[in-house]
C-alpha cells in the first residue's frame, strides 16, 4: 500500500482500489492508458490557439486538426511554459517533477548524466504494472541515453526513425513516391512503431507511451514548408515578431518550420486513429506538448522570453476532462510527472515542486481554476559547452505572470548566445553562410544554426538590422522587465523605469523566494555548483562518443 494526500492506493495489474479516508468508502477505478506526444522544439504553434490571438498571428496561417481535436474534446492550456528552454534540462524536469536545477547533471545539456537516484514517472508507472515504451527522443543528449524511460530496453523503433528528419527524407523520396506518397512513408513508420509497442503489451495491462519526434528541431529542408505543405512564406509578411527582420530569408525559414509543425500534427493523427480502431481511445489520457520554442531564431530557444518558453498544451481524458475547456492557469511542464502518476494512482516518492494537474483537469470550469497558479519560474544554465570561454553557462532565471516578464541575468558580462568570436565588431568579416548554417562551432553557438542566424550575422551592420542584432545577440543587463500588456514582443526593457520600480522589486523578491524555497544553487551556494566542474569546464570525450547521434542536432 502507498499513502499520499490522505488516500490509500492498493494496486493490482490493471485496477487501482482507492480508499478515500474521509469518505469511508471504496471504489475501483480502471487506470487510464497514457499517450504523451512531445515534439522537440515545438512552441505554441497550433491553429487551436488563433482564437486567443490577433488576426496577424502566425497561427492564423496553419491548420493542425489533430491537436485541435485534442483541445476541442478536452482542454487547452493558454499559459503552459517549460522549466528550461533547452531540451535535456527541460526533459529532466518533466520526467521527475523537479525544477531543472534539482536534477543533478541533468540540469545541463552537453555533459548531462542521469542520476539513477531520481525517480522518474515512467519507471514508477512500470513498477506499478504499466507497459511503458517510447519512440524517438525522450531524454538526450545525455548519459545514459533515455535512462529515465528505461533506455534502449523500452524503445520501439523497429520501423525506423525517418520521421525525425521529415522534410529532408520526404524531399529525397518525392521523385519516386510523389509528395503525398513520400509523406505517407513517414506516417506509416509512425503507425508501425506504435503498433509494435501495442503488440508487446502484456494482456490488457494499462500502457504509457511517449511519442517524441525531433523533426521540428533543426535541420529541415529549405523550401519544404511550401513544397510539402503548400504554405506560402509571403503570407508571413507583417506577422513575424518585432525582433525578427521581416525579409524573405527569415520568412522562408519560419515557413519551413511551420511545415514541420504540420508534420508533427499529421503523425499525432496516426496515433489517434490507431487508438480509436483498437477501442482504446476512451480510456486513454492523451497529452500533447513540446519541450521549448522555435530553434535558430534570436530570443527564442535558449532564451526566457515567451517564444522560447511558452508551448502548446492540450489534454484529452474522457470521463475526467469536459470537452471544450480553456484553462488560464499557469503551468510548468514539470507538473506532467505528478499528473500522470496521480491519474494512475501512483504516489511520487518524496516531496517535489511539481503539482498534479488532475484537480485542474477535473474541474468543470474554464478560465483560472487554481488561484495559486498565477506564475511560472523558468531558467537556464549551460547548453552548448563551448559557447563561452571556459565552457561556462549563461545563468538566467525568470518569473512570468499574466502581465509581466521579469528576467534575472546572473552573469551579465557574459554573452547570452555564446562568444561572438570577433563578430561584435560590425566591420569584421563573418564566416560564410554555408559555414554558419552547417556547424555549431562558429560564433554565438548557443543560438542554433540556420538561415536566419546566418542572414542576421551577415547583415548586422545594416542600419535597420543592427538594433535587432544587438537585441538578439548582444549582452544583457542584470535585470529585464517587460510589460506584456503594452509590449507583447518584449522589445522594451522597463526594469530601470521608475514607474515600474514596485513591479520590478516585487517580482524579483517573488522569484528569489521561489528559488530559495527550492534550493537553487544560484541563490543558496557560493560559488554555485554550476560554475564548477563537472557542470562547467570541458565535456569528457566519452560523452561525445556515446552521444554522437545527438550532437548534430543537440537538443
Amino acid at each position: 500500500m502507498n499513502w499520499d494526500r490522505g488516500v490509500c492506493y492498493e494496486r493490482q495489474p490493471d485496477v487501482v482500489w482507492v480508499r478515500h479516508l474521509t469518505a469511508a468508502k471504496e471504489e475501483s477505478i480502471l487506470r487510464p492508458n497514457i499517450v504523451f506526444a512531445f515534439a522537440d522544439d515545438w512552441g505554441r504553434y497550433a491553429s487551436a490557439y488563433r482564437r486567443f490571438e490577433n488576426d496577424r498571428s502566425i497561427n492564423q496561417l496553419i491548420e493542425t486538426p489533430n491537436f485541435d481535436r485534442i483541445a476541442s474534446e478536452g482542454a487547452i492550456f493558454k499559459n503552459a511554459h517549460v522549466p528550461a528552454p533547452t531540451c535535456t534540462p527541460c526533459r529532466s524536469s518533466l520526467l521527475s517533477g523537479r525544477y531543472f536545477w534539482q536534477t543533478g547533471m541533468g540540469a545541463i545539456l552537453q555533459g548531462a548524466r542521469w542520476d539513477e537516484n531520481i525517480p522518474s514517472y515512467p519507471l514508477l508507472l512500470e513498477d506499478s504494472g504499466y507497459h511503458i515504451g517510447y519512440t524517438y527522443k525522450v531524454w538526450s543528449p545525455g548519459l545514459a541515453v533515455n535512462a529515465p524511460y528505461g533506455g534502449a530496453r523500452t524503445a520501439y523503433e523497429s520501423a525506423g526513425t525517418l520521421f525525425n528528419n521529415f522534410s529532408i527524407n520526404s524531399t529525397e523520396m518525392i521523385s519516386a513516391q510523389g509528395i503525398d506518397g513520400a509523406k505517407q512513408v513517414m506516417l506509416d513508420e509512425t503507425g508501425r512503431n506504435f503498433e509494435s509497442f501495442l503488440n508487446a503489451r502484456p494482456d490488457d495491462t494499462p500502457f504509457c507511451y511517449w511519442w517524441g519526434p525531433t523533426n521540428t528541431h533543426r535541420a529541415w529542408e529549405r523550401g519544404s514548408g511550401k513544397a510539402l505543405w503548400g504554405l506560402d512564406p509571403d503570407d508571413l509578411k507583417g506577422r513575424l515578431p518585432a525582433f525578427l527582420p521581416d525579409v524573405p530569408e527569415v520568412r522562408e525559414d519560419v515557413n519551413d518550420y511551420l511545415g514541420e509543425c504540420l508534420a508533427f500534427d499529421a503523425g499525432l493523427g496516426v496515433l489517434l486513429d490507431r487508438l480509436e480502431a483498437d477501442g482504446e481511445l476512451e480510456n486513454t489520457m492523451i497529452v500533447v506538448s513540446g519541450d521549448h520554442g522555435i530553434p535558430g531564431f534570436p530570443r527564442a530557444k535558449c532564451n526566457l522570453y515567451d517564444i522560447g518558453t511558452q508551448v502548446a498544451l492540450a489534454v484529452r481524458w474522457p470521463g475526467h476532462v469536459q470537452a471544450g475547456r480553456v484553462i488560464d492557469d499557469f503551468v510548468n511542464l514539470m507538473d506532467i510527472a505528478p499528473t500522470f502518476l496521480d491519474a494512475a494512482g501512483v504516489a511520487m516518492p518524496g516531496e517535489i515542486p511539481g503539482r498534479s494537474l488532475v484537480p485542474v483537469l477535473e474541474s468543470s470550469e474554464s478560465g483560472q481554476i487554481d488561484p495559486k497558479r498565477t506564475f511560472v519560474v523558468t531558467g537556464r544554465e549551460r547548453h552548448v559547452a563551448r559557447a563561452r570561454e571556459g565552457q561556462l553557462p549563461y545563468p538566467q532565471r525568470a518569473i512570468r505572470t499574466r502581465d509581466f516578464l521579469y528576467i534575472h541575468n546572473f552573469e551579465p558580462d557574459r554573452w547570452p548566445m555564446g562568444d561572438p568570436q570577433g563578430l561584435d565588431d560590425l566591420t569584421a568579416t563573418a564566416p560564410s553562410s554555408e559555414e554558419l548554417i552547417g556547424t555549431y562551432e562558429t560564433a554565438f553557438s548557443d543560438l542554433d544554426k540556420g538561415p536566419t542566424k546566418a542572414w542576421m550575422i551577415h547583415h548586422r551592420a545594416d542600419p535597420e538590422v543592427e538594433p535587432l542584432f544587438w537585441l538578439g545577440f548582444g549582452k544583457r543587463p542584470l535585470e529585464e522587465l517587460y510589460d506584456l500588456r503594452l509590449d507583447p514582443d518584449y522589445m522594451t526593457n522597463v526594469a530601470d523605469d521608475t514607474e515600474y520600480a514596485d513591479v520590478r522589486d516585487g517580482l524579483r523578491e517573488q522569484l528569489m523566494a521561489e528559488l530559495r524555497a527550492n534550493d537553487d544553487p544560484r541563490v543558496v551556494e557560493s560559488p554555485p555548483r554550476f560554475e564548477r566542474a563537472p557542470f562547467a569546464g570541458p565535456v569528457p570525450d566519452e560523452w561525445y562518443v556515446e552521444n554522437w547521434a545527438g550532437i548534430a542536432s543537440l537538443g
